[in-house]
């Protein structure tokens, strides 16, 4: 069977793939019924998992391909800032020497 080659896990399964959600595709292991997935983590290549191909193909656990993060939506009185910031010039500081 030929598999992607990246993979992304449901956002309630992130926990068990160390809160990684997109993986890529390393190999294949074992034969028939013990045949499993290495993958490995975008984000954190020294995190990998082996995968049962059964798990693989449930598709409430695994989706083919690098899907989009879903979009988090923060507290309501928290403003969403318009842009960056620009920052303070140094000559907008109080420079006065009266201490």
């Amino acid at each position: 069977m030929k598999l992607s080659a990246a993979w992304t896990t449901q956002p309630d399964r992130a926990e068990s793939s160390g809160g990684y959600r997109h993986f890529v595709l390393l190999g294949q292991r074992g034969r028939g019924q013990e045949r499993s997935a290495e993958l490995q983590a975008v984000l954190d290549p020294g995190y990998r998992l082996l995968v049962p191909l059964g798990e693989l193909r449930d598709r409430q656990a695994w989706q083919p391909g690098w899907q989009p993060l879903p979009q988090e939506s923060g507290p309501a009185d928290v403003p969403v800032l318009a842009g960056p910031i620009p920052p303070k010039s140094i000559n907008s500081f109080n420079t006065s020497t009266d201490l």
